[in-house]
């Protein structure tokens, strides 16, 4: 009897041991990737936040940006809702600006005016795009109380979950529209 527990261990064992090696990829892979071998859609970390851990309140609901997740997390005034949404975030250390603001002002179809350290990098840049699907700031944007930032949406949607902005974050279209509607002016904001 002991000799066939040990005998079914052993096989146990070996058969682990077999799946290991002809299959080291157990877990469920988290992108989709095309014939061509490249990922099919952008995807980004997600990690749980708790508004009491960034703000003293929520009396005018709450935004927090997780750059290193590439990630907004929002919850309502009454602390009903919280939403995540996947977002770009800034392309560097440089561009990226941390800590509290608010939002400011909230506009459909904003007109976008790169800043002159942009068109610096970038002399191509126009000057002024007025609103419209290549205006990279999307069909909804929420203006916060540090200059030249937004949050706002954008109908490059191989931007979101990757660094590639001036400083701004970025949503898909429909989700920025989304949360446009649920934040009120004064809604603090706080990038980390």
């Amino acid at each position: 009897m002991i000799r066939t527990i040990s005998n079914i261990y052993t096989i146990s064992i070996l058969l682990f041991v077999y799946v290991i090696i002809s299959n080291p990829i157990i877990g469920q892979t988290a992108v989709e990737f095309g014939q061509d071998g490249k990922p099919k859609h952008n995807i980004f970390s997600f990690r749980v936040q708790f508004w009491q851990e960034h703000f003293k309140n929520i009396k005018k609901g709450a935004i927090l940006v997780d750059t290193k997740t590439r990630s907004l997390h929002y919850w309502s005034r009454n602390g009903t809702e919280y939403k995540v949404f996947p977002t770009s975030v800034p392309l560097n250390e440089e561009l990226t600006r941390l800590g509290y603001t608010k939002v400011t002002k909230k506009v459909i179809g904003p007109e976008w005016r790169p800043t002159k350290k942009m068109r610096e990098r970038d002399p191509k840049l126009p000057k002024f795009m007025p609103p419209g699907p290549d205006n990279p700031l999307g069909s909804h944007a929420l203006y916060l109380s540090w200059p030249s930032y937004r949050i706002h949406g954008t109908s490059d949607t191989r931007k979101i979950g990757r660094q590639s902005s001036s400083g701004c974050v970025g949503l898909y279209n429909e989700q920025i529209e989304e949360l446009f509607n649920l934040v009120e002016i004064g809604t603090p904001v706080r990038i980390l």
